[in-house]
């Protein structure tokens, strides 16, 4: 990856985590499937002046939308709505070695022993975050979460197959989709969202901009682009220094404590997806090429 990427990968990282700090403030009053409606609502209105809808496209990207933004959405941000930002963020790492699994599987991506050895690393640190004497009663939100990561790396798969129509078309044709999919989410299992609408304060309608402008609109268009010119498996890692940015907003500005076992956990899970993306053998000498001859490229995934 060149450096401008690298560094696009980076400022997404610290957007997607810092923007969980405030969806768990803004969950406090909104119920959390409205709260997502509202937030790819908005992204959509902006976003959607900008861009030409590749309107042959359009049945692949709801799909992709339903489960990568609706589902996904519905999933993670309801098992928020009961855990701490910095055990919720932990628990969705698991995203990575879900979408390294699918990738492997339908881009026929490498994976290697390391791969697997870290996703078994990952899940056991989930384990132990799990039965933690402050989490038990929270079992429920944990598996939504869960099954919030797996949607999300189902979705991924789903737009990486799109191919590359531009990271700001994307997500604006996405925006579009999951909004009112999520809105009839919450419809169905939502109650109160008339309510929390009108008596809203200021500072949450503050945290739903950054949700929608920042997170969705700028966040997801740099990391849709990223994701259609490089493979799945390049990008996923840098979501590793997400959970970081959470943690310590957590800690600072929402006042979650940071107990051994959550930190044990954690270190298992952030571990685990790391050892999964170290190439094997990095320092192997590369076979010399002849003069006037060209190394062969890698084949690209479909």
């Amino acid at each position: 990856m060149k450096t401008l990427d690298v560094l696009m990968a980076l400022g997404v990282a610290v957007i997607f985590g810092t923007g969980v700090v405030f969806a768990k403030a803004a969950i406090d009053h909104f119920p959390p499937i409205l709260l997502m409606s509202i937030r790819f609502s908005v992204a959509a209105l902006v976003l959607l002046w900008f861009v030409r809808p590749p309107w042959h496209l359009m049945g692949k990207i709801f799909f992709a939308s339903l489960v990568g933004a609706a589902i996904q959405y519905s999933l993670t941000f309801s098992g928020l709505a009961g855990l701490d930002a910095s055990i919720m963020i932990l628990v969705v790492q698991l995203e990575v070695p879900f979408a390294a699994l699918l990738a492997w599987l339908v881009f026929k991506d490498p994976l290697g022993w390391r791969g697997f050895a870290g996703m078994m690393i990952a899940f056991a640190g989930i384990a132990v975050i799990s039965g933690a004497p402050d989490q038990r009663g929270n079992l429920l939100p944990i598996l939504l979460v869960v099954g919030g990561s797996l949607a999300f790396a189902v979705g991924q798969i789903m737009v990486k197959r799109i191919g590359q129509i531009g990271g700001l078309t994307m997500i604006a044709c996405v925006a579009a989709m999951a909004g009112p999919q999520l809105l009839v989410s919450s419809l169905i299992f939502e109650r109160g969202q008339w309510e929390a609408i009108v008596s809203a304060p200021p500072v949450v309608w503050w945290a739903v901009a950054y949700l929608a402008l920042v997170m969705t609109s700028l966040g997801y268009a740099m990391w849709y682009d990223l994701l259609g010119r490089h493979d799945v498996t390049r990008v996923i890692p840098y979501l590793l220094l997400v959970p970081v940015t959470t943690v310590l907003g957590g800690v600072v500005f929402l006042g979650e404590p940071m107990t051994l076992l959550r930190f044990a956990g954690g270190a298992l899970v952030i571990a685990g997806v790391a050892i999964m993306n170290l190439r094997l053998n990095p320092l192997r000498r590369r076979s010399p090429v002849p003069t006037g001859a060209r190394r062969p490229r890698p084949p690209r995934s479909p």
